[in-house]
């Protein structure tokens, strides 16, 4: 069985909506406009890189990050790596030919499924409908944005126990939480 890994930009108080500057959301690109670059506070997003085997994300994130990811020097490791996006609506002639192998999964059972095979991690990028099922960790920024989408809408499932197995805070006010859910 492999590990879905979460990987979020979520405010304090929970938005995940636009932290790179998609369009269409009132606060967009609100991890670069409000928060003060410290490099030190990205260590994570190369070592999520480096130990996954493979990437999950929606058809937005995909839409997202696939014109841009592909030439960037900082996510050359995704290249090589599968991607997965989880759409309805995608078609294999939408996808980018420029960023590796890449598969389109049609329901989170086909993740299920995915999530039973061999390997090592899979990281899950910037989908907040992906998230809301598997979240293993997240990055708090020190913001109220007041108004967004939220990475765990209300669903009146019953509780669910993290344990937090790692921490720690920048000088930006940034913060780091890994959390491992609690079985």
């Amino acid at each position: 069985m492999r590990t879905l890994i979460s990987s979020a930009f979520i405010s304090l108080d929970g938005v995940v909506e636009g932290p790179g500057g998609e369009p269409g959301y009132r606060n967009t690109g609100w991890t670069c406009k409000e928060v003060e670059f410290v490099p030190e506070a990205y260590e994570i997003k190369g070592r999520e890189q480096q130990e996954a085997t493979a990437v999950l994300m929606g058809r937005v994130s995909y839409e997202t990050f696939s014109p841009v990811w592909p030439d960037m020097e900082e996510f050359t490791h995704y290249k090589t790596m599968p991607k997965h996006v989880v759409s309805t609506t995608l078609t294999d002639d939408k996808l980018v030919s420029n960023w590796g192998e890449t598969t389109v999964l049609r329901s989170l059972d086909e993740v299920a499924a995915l999530k039973e095979t061999d390997g090592g991690p899979i990281t899950v990028h910037g989908s907040a409908s992906l998230n809301n099922s598997f979240a293993d960790s997240g990055l708090v920024y020190p913001l109220l944005l007041g108004a967004g989408k939220r990475l765990f809408p209300a669903t009146g499932k019953d509780t669910q126990k993290l344990k937090l197995v790692e921490h720690e805070a920048y000088s930006n006010g940034l913060q780091k939480q890994v959390f491992d859910i609690v079985h």
